[in-house]
């Protein structure tokens, strides 16, 4: 019994589910680093690009497999991290639909997007079935680079639907118009619609502006004093003064939008955030006539439409209130339920000689805003890592969507590797540390040392 009860303590010390877990599946490629008080599990495989995830009222997790269609797992919990699926139903087999997934808060309506439109259906969640049919809720926002259509609905205003909508390339021009309506956010004020099948949808023009001059901002939430948050990222292959400087800039950016009760509250919401002329800074570092500029300051494209300068684009332009390391493509932002963390995943470069992000990390907010300074390098703590990012992008977790379960757990998918992840931290332990052990595999070499440690000390004890 003292064998048994040594190992099962040194596991756990190691950042492990129970020894007695059921799940025993594991990562294919080097598995992830928690950091300090924190523990995490493999839980679903075999996805085709699994994206937004989202629980019903029964626990049930609803997937968006891009792709593929809308999935529900039913899941069996053995508490703390240890969880796996009891049951898979594909609740619609449909190649359009790509990212975006909501819920109302009564758990009867969802709703999903594909690149052009958001479709809502009734859904019961004790009997996992959807409605017969949909309806069109918000249509016309195709456009043939980024095609994901994030949604968020509101809980400080309920009926209000939030749809993001990217840029049509990597500089879109038609951005700088407003009624061209790419690279922005829109609210939509669903009770208007009313219930009939043959209400007509929502143009996307039609919605009140959130923001615009946001290039592709694929993650969107609501803090717990309804402040709205968006996660950008920003421009490729991008210069200054002639220099390519694309390696460490633009930055990424966590932006604010005011709160959905106050639409006309012109200082803090439907505003430029500035795409396609101005871009915010990542790394000051040989950056071409930098004079007084800093982190998150702004600053105009050398192809930037107009002749642009520092001063209007700090001026003119909101100005993130966080900037994250250029490349690092954050694509999904929650907080936790007193609104003292945002956690964003961030899936990792494509256009950068040293690849960088493929991690989960959190940022402290206290009274609905971030505690670190604006042109703070380093907001953003790590949570969930990649130890050797030499792996990536091939052979390491890329992680997209974010969701809370009703136990406070954090589940993420990894579009990449198919997978579905769940997280849990011990708030007894400070968390928030690079130091914690990986256990996304119970290969690691940690958990095998602990382990040996564990019989060295029964044994003594014995």
């Amino acid at each position: 019994m003292a064998l048994r009860s040594a190992l099962a303590s040194a596991l756990l010390l190691a950042g492990a589910v129970s020894a007695d877990c059921s799940n025993k599946l594991a990562v294919s490629y080097p598995a992830p680093e928690a950091a300090k008080g924190w523990s995490y599990q493999l839980v679903a495989s075999g996805f085709k690009k699994p994206r937004g995830i989202e629980f019903d009222k029964d626990g049930g997790l609803l997937v968006i497999d891009a792709g593929a269609g809308l999935v529900h797992l039913s899941l069996k919990d053995e508490g703390n991290a240890c969880l796996s699926v009891d049951k898979k139903t594909t609740l619609i087999d449909s190649k359009e639909l790509n990212h975006g997934i909501a819920l109302t808060d009564d758990g009867k309506t969802l709703y999903a997007s594909s690149a052009d439109n958001v479709y809502e259906w009734t859904y019961d969640s004790k009997a996992v079935k959807l409605g017969d049919t949909n309806r069109t809720i918000v249509t016309n926002m195709s456009t043939s680079d980024h095609t994901t259509r994030t949604l968020l609905l509101s809980k400080k205003k309920p009926g209000m639907l939030l749809v993001s909508r990217g840029s049509q390339s990597n500089e879109d021009n038609n951005a700088t118009e407003l009624d061209s309506g790419h690279s922005q956010i829109r609210s939509f004020d669903l009770s208007k619609l009313g219930s009939s099948s043959g209400a007509k949808p929502y143009e996307y023009l039609d919605g009140h502006v959130i923001g615009w001059g946001l290039r592709n901002s694929v993650g969107v939430a609501e803090d717990a004093l309804g402040g709205l948050w968006s996660v950008e990222n920003s421009v490729d292959e991008l210069h200054r003064k002639g220099q390519d400087i694309h390696q460490d800039n633009p930055a990424e950016e966590l932006n604010y939008h005011g709160t959905i009760d106050k639409p006309d509250d012109k200082q803090s919401q439907g505003g430029n955030y500035g795409y396609p002329v101005c871009y915010a800074i990542w790394s000051t570092k040989n950056f071409p006539e930098l004079g007084t500029l800093s982190t998150a300051s702004q600053f105009p494209d050398d192809d930037a439409p107009g002749n642009v300068t520092d001063a209007a684009c700090n001026d003119e332009y909101v100005a993130p209130r966080l900037a994250f390391q250029a490349h690092t493509a954050p694509l999904d932002i929650k907080f936790d339920a007193d609104g003292t963390n945002a956690y964003v995943s961030f899936h990792g470069s494509w256009n950068r000689e040293d690849p960088v992000g493929y991690r989960i990390a959190s940022v402290a907010f206290k009274d609905g805003q971030p505690t670190a300074g604006k042109d703070s390098m380093d907001a953003a703590v790590d949570v969930l890592t990649t130890k050797d990012l030499s792996n990536c992008p091939d052979n390491c977790f890329r992680p997209v969507g974010l969701a809370w379960d009703s136990k406070g757990r954090l589940w993420f998918s990894s579009d990449s590797t198919g997978e579905i992840f769940v997280m849990q931290h011990d708030s007894s332990s400070g968390g928030g540390g690079k130091d914690g052990k990986s256990v996304g595999s119970r290969r690691a070499p940690e958990l095998a040392a602990a382990a040996f440690v564990a019989l060295a000390v029964a044994a003594l004890l014995s």
